[in-house]
């Protein structure tokens, strides 16, 4: 049985599963599809074409699914889905989708911190920190257990990498490669992501084979010429085959 409160508007057409909490004044609209055991904190506004899965804590203040900010769009229909076991805090705001991709997705099990947005069309993984005041332009892409720090600046069509951790206060046009630190103005390369890397169980050998990918990488003028050294040396592994297929596929090219 759903608990909602009774200063809370739900749409007659919206869609809402079981042992749900609706706080006071949360706004719940029409083509809407809440899962179960969700929290939705007071003042919370779930606008047309949100689809939310089940387990998640939506904080105060937070909008789900906004009309794009992107003057392109013209009413389409559209959706923004978010996944499972999602903290989304206070003032959160994220878009739904315009023609160019028809959604915006979250994963599951992030962390959104306080006023961080996310823009139409953005693919968002799991298990990915995201700090407080981030924005990120429309369609950019961020791969799983990416550490994004407080008051970010990401341009749009972007691709950030999954085990990143980009510092605080940057602000980058390029993308992000994976296992790397982030950092300084401009945004570049510091390293790969030591600490990060060990708390998700990488070994030490696969490490090492990270860290000498991106030495051989940006020790050549041409990123070509250093991927063809990075296969000629290292091992194939998942993880390596992950560096060359992003630096390859890179439509913005990567930070240096």
């Amino acid at each position: 049985m759903n608990q909602i409160s009774p200063l809370a508007y739900i749409h007659p057409e919206a869609k809402l599963g079981d042992n749900n909490i609706i706080g006071p004044f949360c706004y719940i609209d029409k083509n809407t599809v809440i899962g179960d055991n969700n929290v939705l904190q007071n003042s919370v506004t779930i606008n047309y074409g949100a689809r939310i899965g089940n387990g998640n804590e939506i904080f105060p203040g937070a909008s789900i699914s906004t009309k794009p900010q992107d003057l392109k769009f013209k009413g389409e229909d559209t959706t923004c889905e978010i996944g499972d076991n999602n903290s989304i805090r206070e003032c959160v705001t994220i878009s739904r989708g315009t023609a160019s991709k028809g959604m915006t997705k979250v994963g599951s099990n992030n962390l959104l911190m306080e006023n961080m947005h996310i823009a139409h069309d953005c693919v968002v993984g799991s298990e990915c920190i995201i700090g407080n005041s981030t924005k990120f332009g429309g369609e950019v892409i961020i791969d799983d257990h990416a550490i994004i720090s407080a008051e970010v600046l990401c341009h749009q069509f972007c691709h950030i990498g999954g085990y990143v951790m980009i510092q605080g206060g940057c602000r980058f046009s390029q993308d992000i490669p994976p296992f790397i630190i982030a950092g300084k103005e401009p945004t570049k390369y510091c390293g790969i992501n030591l600490v990060g890397l060990r708390r998700r169980g990488f070994n030490n050998e696969l490490i090492n084979n990270i860290h000498e990918a991106y030495r051989l990488l940006y020790s050549k003028g041409v990123l070509k010429e250093g991927i063809e050294d990075i296969r000629r040396n290292l091992p194939e592994s998942d993880a390596i085959n992950y560096i060359i297929s992003f630096v390859e596929s890179s439509q913005r090219g990567i930070i240096r």
